[in-house]
C-alpha cells in the first residue's frame, strides 16, 4: 500500500510539472507544438501542449483524467505554483530575502536576530545577488559557496536557482557555526566565513 502511495504522489507531482513546463512560453521563443513522453513501470503516457494565447487558455487545457497510477490533485499542482513562484521571488535580492528569513525561522526556528546577521552576512559576501561570482577565488551565489559546487548536496540547479543558494547556505551556516550570528563573527574576524 505504500509503494502504490508514493507511487501515486510521484506520479502527481511529475504531472504538474509536466503540466507547468508545456503550459508556459518557451524560453527561446519557440513557438511549435510541444510533445512529452513519460514511461512508469511499462505505462506510457504522451502529451501534447500548443503554445498559449493567455492565462485564461492554462485552465481550458487542463484534464484530469484519471489512470491507474492517480490523477493530478489540485495541492500538488498548487505546490509547484508555490515553489516557482519563491523561485522567482528570489532571483531580486528582497525577495531572496524573504524567502531566506521564511526558511530560517519557519524550518530552523531562528529567530528575527539570526536573520539579521544572515542579512549582513550575505549583503558583504554577494549582495543577495544569485549570480554573484567571485572570479579569483571561485565563490559563488547568494552565500558564496566555495567550490559552488558544494550545493550540489541540496540540488544540482544551483546555477539559477536562488532558492537551492539560499537553502544550501543555511545549512552550511547551521552545520559549522550553528547560527548565522556566530558565521556573522567568523566574517568580521577574516572577511569570509
Amino acid at each position: 500500500m505504500k509503494a502504490k502511495t508514493k507511487s501515486v504522489a510521484i506520479w502527481s507531482v511529475v504531472a504538474a510539472m509536466l503540466f507547468l513546463t508545456s503550459a508556459l512560453p518557451s524560453a527561446y521563443g519557440v513557438d511549435s507544438p510541444m510533445t512529452g513522453r513519460i514511461d512508469i513501470e511499462g505505462e506510457q503516457l504522451t502529451t501534447t501542449a500548443a503554445p498559449l494565447e493567455n492565462a485564461a487558455a492554462v485552465y481550458s487545457t487542463i484534464e484530469l483524467a484519471a489512470s491507474p497510477r492517480g490523477s493530478v490533485f489540485s495541492a500538488d499542482i498548487a505546490l509547484v505554483s508555490n515553489i516557482s513562484r519563491q523561485i522567482e521571488m528570489a532571483r531580486h535580492p528582497v525577495g531572496a530575502k524573504k524567502v531566506a528569513k521564511a526558511i530560517l525561522i519557519n524550518e530552523y526556528g531562528f529567530s528575527q536576530k539570526q536573520f539579521t546577521c544572515l542579512n549582513t552576512l550575505w549583503t558583504h559576501e554577494s549582495h543577495w545577488n544569485y549570480r554573484a561570482h567571485n572570479r579569483r577565488s571561485g565563490a559563488h551565489g547568494i552565500a558564496q559557496a566555495l567550490p559552488a559546487t558544494k550545493m550540489d548536496v541540496v540540488s544540482t540547479d544551483w546555477r539559477t536557482n536562488p532558492v537551492t543558494q539560499i537553502r544550501w547556505g543555511i545549512r552550511y551556516i547551521t552545520m559549522r557555526y550553528d547560527t548565522p550570528c556566530n558565521a556573522l563573527v567568523k566574517w568580521n574576524r577574516h572577511h569570509y566565513y
